[in-house]
């Protein structure tokens, strides 16, 4: 039988690879709308689109390494050295983050 957390992770690598295919196919109409000569203005509305979901997948993996990183360090005893690993990748994805 399948545990919750294996549904939920499952739930979310699924949620994260649907939200990559959308902001691959972003990227492909922003190509074409390029190679179509579009107004710049249009351009960039979708440029900007693809940006924030990009975004958002970033912070659906952060929160999933988050839970995952934390939950086997409370296991382990190693609380201190997860926290800090945790805050250095934090700080690593807000770096790239607008």
């Amino acid at each position: 039988m399948e545990n919750i957390s294996d549904k939920e992770s499952r739930n979310s690598k699924e949620d994260i690879l649907k939200r990559l295919k959308r902001v691959e196919g972003q990227i492909k109409g922003i190509q074409r709308m390029i190679d179509e000569e579009k107004q710049c203005v249009d351009i960039l509305t979708q440029v900007a689109a693809a940006r924030a979901a990009i975004n958002k997948v970033g912070g659906i993996i952060l929160q999933r390494y988050s839970k995952t990183c934390l939950e086997s360090a409370l296991k382990n005893g190693s609380e201190e050295l997860a926290l800090d690993e945790l805050l250095d990748t934090i700080q690593k994805f807000l770096r790239f983050v607008d």
